[in-house]
C-alpha cells in the first residue's frame, strides 16, 4: 500500500479523507478533538511540502440533505486552531463553486469541504459522485480508517478516478499494527473481548480461535457464556438465543487449544443505577434478583494472572458499565494489567478507547485504534474497502 510518502505531492492538489466526525455541543462547539489531532500528522507533511490540502470528511447522519446542525463548520474552524493558520470552508463538496475555490488555491491553503453526506450519492458510492470529487485533485489521501470499513464514494469509488491514490500515515499505522498484532505477532497473543453483546462480536470470536492462543471475557456478554456452563445468571444481560453458539465457540477453542478465561464473580446490583447497591458473587451464587455489571475481584486477579507473560494483547470491548463509577473497576483493572504485562497492547472500539482516555493511562497503551466499526471487521478477518481499494492502486 503506497503512502503519502511514496508520491511527489509539492504544489499538488491532494483531497485527503479524513473523519471529522466529531463531538458537538449545543453551541456547535467540538468537544473532543481527538479525531482531528489524529491526521494531524498527514496534513502537516502536506503542509511542509507546500501542497494545497483539500479535506473531506462526514458529519453525523444528515440523510443526503444539507442540514446546518451537521456542518463541519466547527471541525474546520477547530483544525484552523491546531494548524495555527486559515482554513477556509467551502459552502459544498462538489459543484462549480468549489471547482472555483480550489482553482483559486496557492501552495500551503487549506479547504475543507462541506459534509460529504449532504448528498445520498457519497453512501451510495456512487460513480458520477466519485468523479466529480477525484476531479478536484491530483492525489487522493485516506486517513480516514475508522469509515473505511464502509464502501462510500469518497472511501472506494474515488480511488477508480484519482490519478493517484495513497494511504496517509495514521491509516497506514492501523493498518501495521493490526497486522503486527494479527499476521505476525509475538506470541502468546492474547484476545481481550468485552462489551455487551456476543452478537456482535460473534464473528471476531469464531475468527479469533484461528489466530490467538489465549480468549478473554469480560462485559455482559460473558453471561451468554456463564449460561452455556450451565449456570444461572440472576437478572444479567442474557443472549438466550445465543448460548448453544457461545457453547459451541467453548468447545471449538479447547478443540482448537485456545484457552477461554470467563469471569469467576462479578460486582452485582438490582438495576444499572451509580446509587445502586453493590455486591460481589462468584458466579455460582448469583442471586435471581440481582445483575452482574462488572468483572469482581477475583476475576480481576485471574485476568492479571493470563495475561502475565504475555507479548500481543488486542482488546475491544470493557469489562463492564464503566460508565458508572460502581461498576467501572473491572474495566480500569484491565487498563493496568495489560500495561503490566509489557506487551505490544492494540486497543479499538469507542467504548474501550473511551475507557482507556478516563483512566488517564492512554500514552502507555502501544496503539489506539481510531475506527470502532472498522477495527472489529479486522478482527473478523474482513477486508476493509477502503483498504482494499488503496491496495488496488
Amino acid at each position: 500500500m503506497k503512502t503519502i510518502k511514496d508520491v511527489a505531492i509539492a504544489e499538488k492538489r491532494l483531497l485527503i479523507r479524513v473523519d471529522f466526525n466529531v463531538p458537538l455541543n449545543k453551541q456547535q462547539q467540538v468537544t473532543d478533538d481527538t479525531r482531528i489531532q489524529a491526521v494531524l500528522p498527514t496534513l502537516k507533511y502536506a503542509l511542509d511540502q507546500k501542497a494545497r490540502i483539500i479535506v473531506a470528511s462526514h458529519l453525523g447522519r444528515p440523510k443526503g440533505k444539507a442540514t446546518p446542525e451537521f456542518s463541519l463548520k466547527p471541525a474546520a474552524e477547530r483544525l484552523g486552531m491546531l494548524l495555527n493558520r486559515p482554513v477556509q470552508l467551502a459552502s459544498d463538496c462538489i459543484g462549480d463553486g468549489v471547482q472555483a475555490m480550489i482553482a483559486a488555491m496557492k501552495p500551503g491553503d487549506v479547504v475543507v469541504l462541506e459534509n460529504l453526506r449532504f448528498h445520498p450519492e457519497e453512501e451510495k458510492n456512487e460513480d458520477a459522485f466519485a468523479k466529480a470529487l477525484a476531479g478536484l485533485c491530483d492525489v487522493y489521501v485516506n486517513d480516514a480508517f475508522a469509515v473505511s470499513h464502509r464502501a462510500n464514494a469518497s472511501v472506494e469509488a474515488i480511488t477508480r478516478f484519482a490519478p493517484v491514490s495513497v494511504a496517509g500515515f495514521l491509516m497506514k499505522n492501523e493498518i501495521d499494527y493490526f497486522d503486527k498484532a494479527m499476521q505476525t505477532p509475538e506470541r502468546p497473543l492474547v484476545a481481550v473481548i468485552g462489551g455487551a453483546k456476543v452478537s456482535s462480536k460473534l464473528a471476531a470470536l469464531e475468527n479469533m480461535l484461528l489466530h490467538v492462543d489465549k480468549i478473554i471475557i469480560g462485559g455482559a456478554m460473558a453471561n451468554t457464556f456463564l449460561r452455556a456452563m450451565g449456570l444461572s445468571t440472576g437478572k444479567s444481560l442474557v443472549e438466550t438465543d445465543l448460548i448453544e453458539t457461545a457453547g459451541m465457540i467453548l468447545k471449538k477453542a479447547t478443540e482448537r487449544g485456545v484457552r477461554i478465561f470467563l469471569p469467576i464473580d462479578g460486582i452485582t446490583a438490582k438495576e444499572v443505577e451509580a446509587t445502586a447497591a453493590t455486591a460481589v458473587f462468584p458466579v455460582q451464587e448469583i442471586p435471581a434478583d440481582q445483575m452482574i455489571l462488572d468483572i469482581g475481584p477475583a476475576t480481576s486477579l485471574l485476568y492479571a494472572e493470563a495475561l502475565q507473560n504475555t507479548k500481543t494483547v488486542v482488546w475491544n470491548g470493557p469489562m463492564g458499565v464503566f460508565e458508572m463509577t460502581p461498576f467501572s473497576k473491572g474495566t480500569f483493572d484491565m487498563v493496568d494489567h495489560v500495561i503490566a504485562s509489557g506487551a505490544i497492547s492494540i486497543v479499538g472500539g469507542g467504548d474501550t478507547d473511551a475507557a482507556v482516555h478516563r483512566s488517564g493511562k492512554a500514552d502507555k497503551i502501544s496503539y489506539i485504534s481510531t475506527g470502532g466499526g472498522a477495527f472489529l471487521e479486522l478482527l473478523e478477518g474482513k477486508t476493509l474497502p477502503g483498504v482494499a481499494a488503496l491496495m488496488k492502486g
